[in-house]
Order: C-alpha cells, then sequence, then structure tokens
C-alpha cells in the first residue's frame, strides 16, 4: 500500500510519444512544501505551468532533469530512453528520500541500487504532489527548449506541436522533410532514415 510521505522523490516523463525532439524525465522531492494547484502538467495551461514551474524550482528541497536526444533513443531505443533519461533525472537529485514513486507501470530504476524503493502508480501525476511538480517541470523544460528550435526550423511549427504527430507537423514533414529533431526510428518517419535534413 503506496504510503504518503513527505519524504518522496516523484517521477514523470514528457514526450514518449513525440515525433520529434528530447524524452525528458523530471524528478522532484517536495518534502512537506505545499504547492496550490500540482496536478499532471497536460490539465494546465501553459501560463499556469509556467507560474508553478518557477514556484516548484524555488521551493522544493531537490530536482532534477533527465534528457535523451532523437539521435540517442534512435540509437537505443524508446525503451531503454526511459531509463537513460530516469536514471540521469535521479543522478541530479541530491537530497535524501525515502520513496520514489514512478507515474505509469514500468519501474525504470529496476536495476538499479534504487530500484527496491521504487512504487509505480497510474495516474501518479494526479494523486501524488512531487509527481505532478515533476511533470511540470519536465514539460515546461521541453516546451521551451521545442520553441527555440522553431527559430531554427521555422516551417515546422514545433512551438505549436513541440513535435508531436499533428496534422500541421505531417503536413510540414511532408513538403520539407525531416531534421535532426526527428526520431527516424519512429515508424512514421523511417522512410526518412537516410534523408536528414543538415542545418549547417
Amino acid at each position: 500500500m503506496l504510503r504518503y510521505k513527505d519524504m518522496i522523490l516523484g517521477i514523470d516523463e514528457v514526450g514518449r510519444g513525440s515525433w520529434a525532439g528530447p524524452l525528458v524525465v523530471g524528478a522532484v522531492v517536495l518534502d512537506g512544501v505545499k504547492i496550490e494547484g500540482l496536478t499532471d502538467s497536460k490539465k494546465l495551461t501553459k501560463k499556469r505551468r509556467e507560474v508553478l514551474d518557477i514556484e516548484i524550482r524555488e521551493k522544493a528541497v531537490g530536482f532534477g532533469l533527465g534528457w535523451v536526444d532523437a539521435s540517442e533513443l534512435d540509437k537505443v531505443g524508446l525503451s531503454m530512453a526511459l531509463i537513460l533519461a530516469t536514471k540521469r533525472a535521479v543522478e541530479q537529485v541530491l537530497v535524501s528520500y525515502s520513496e520514489i514513486v514512478i507515474d505509469g507501470t514500468v519501474n525504470f530504476l529496476a536495476n538499479t541500487n534504487k530500484g527496491r524503493y521504487v512504487t509505480t502508480l497510474k495516474k501518479a501525476d494526479l494523486l501524488i504532489p512531487s509527481v505532478s511538480a515533476a511533470s511540470i517541470i519536465a514539460k515546461v523544460a521541453r516546451d521551451n527548449y521545442m520553441r527555440l528550435q522553431s527559430d531554427v526550423y521555422p516551417d515546422y511549427g514545433f512551438e505549436n506541436h513541440v513535435g508531436y504527430g499533428t496534422e500541421l507537423h505531417r503536413n510540414a514533414i511532408n513538403k520539407l522533410g525531416v531534421t535532426p529533431l526527428h526520431r527516424l526510428s519512429f515508424a512514421p518517419l523511417k522512410k526518412y532514415s537516410n534523408k536528414s535534413k543538415d542545418i549547417s
């Protein structure tokens, strides 16, 4: 039975299903800090996420972000990318914690010395404040990164869809091809695997 302790390290990922851009995992320890409005990042407006992101970074006793970019994800596969991003996020959290809660059903730390402290929980980003916080900082960081990429690739609409397979994104790929941000191991993009657009 999951115990609602203050010293929970909450973990959540953003960008798993995106066609382009990095996979990002957030990890947060709140240590009982109360932050109003924490919930699944997808249920919040962009403005509200950004306000909460600042508050989380200011008040959390520890947090980390683990990144795996598209080229590394293509090399190792999505499952290993999730493990790597989770490990990288956790390594940045230097405070003590008594329990780890990962949103979902897979223990990405199973083969580490922290694996036995993990509880996996569906909808944890709705139920556990530290997991909600992890989901928010990961999404804000990833969305901001993708908006910056729209300056490099202005015709792809990354500032709008942040890499997901929307109609706008599909149309841009059909017209312009792919960029180094695209995950060519994903089925819809495999046909472009030898045609990546160079930014130089």
